[in-house]
């Protein structure tokens, strides 16, 4: 049987419940030590190595700008969802975050990077877009700037028998120029991300 109106009006205007709900407390909010905050400055000189952008996967989180003292890491706090990454990745220890770096330090580990270009031969139809718009190539082979050919096999992709041949995967910066100047879609640059042990000497 449903209680009359009179009856729920009675519970709810007690004094006790009242005072209860209008002077309600709770105890202050304290941040835990091991929090991982929005990453913040720690002073220290950024080289522009952006190792920070690319182990960040939170797109439009952070990007590196010039100012006139140098290089200098701006945190988009709307985007960034403070994983920490960017500042395990940093190798000069520039962004701090919760016990990221001491606990690094006392681990003796650090975040290395490595790509991987994947070609699909199905798509690739030769045209050496990729090659010739690589900024390593460009650097190994100044002719590949000028869309000439290659004079050398150190570089890093070129165009073999009417494909893409990767020749020195390990020489690749990760700046996906090749992806993006490729017209078929037929290369997608890879990042791979691995925790290593730092040897006692290098710590």
């Amino acid at each position: 049987m449903a209680l009359p109106f009179t009856a729920y009006m009675k519970e709810i205007f007690r004094v006790q419940w009242l005072g209860t709900f209008l002077f309600a407390k709770t105890a202050p909010l304290v941040t835990p030590s091991y929090s991982r905050g929005f990453p913040e400055l720690t002073g220290k000189t950024c080289t522009h190595a952006l190792f920070c952008m690319m182990a960040c996967p939170a797109p439009g989180a952070i990007h590196v700008i010039r100012t006139p003292d140098g290089w200098e890491p701006r945190i988009n706090s709307g985007h960034c969802i403070r994983c920490g990454l960017c500042v395990e990745a940093c190798p000069n220890g520039v962004l701090a975050s919760g016990r990221i770096l001491e606990s690094m330090f006392y681990d003796s580990t650090r975040l290395s990077f490595s790509f991987r270009i994947d070609v699909d031969t199905s798509l690739c139809m030769g045209c050496g877009n990729c090659a010739v718009a690589c900024p390593v190539n460009k650097l190994i082979d100044t002719q590949m700037a000028y869309g000439g050919r290659a004079s050398t096999d150190e570089l890093l992709l070129r165009v073999n028998e009417g494909k893409c041949t990767v020749l020195h995967a390990e020489k690749c910066t990760g700046c996906k120029t090749c992806e993006d100047h490729c017209p078929n879609g037929a290369i997608r640059v890879a990042r791979l991300l691995e925790a290593v042990h730092i040897p006692e000497e290098e710590v």
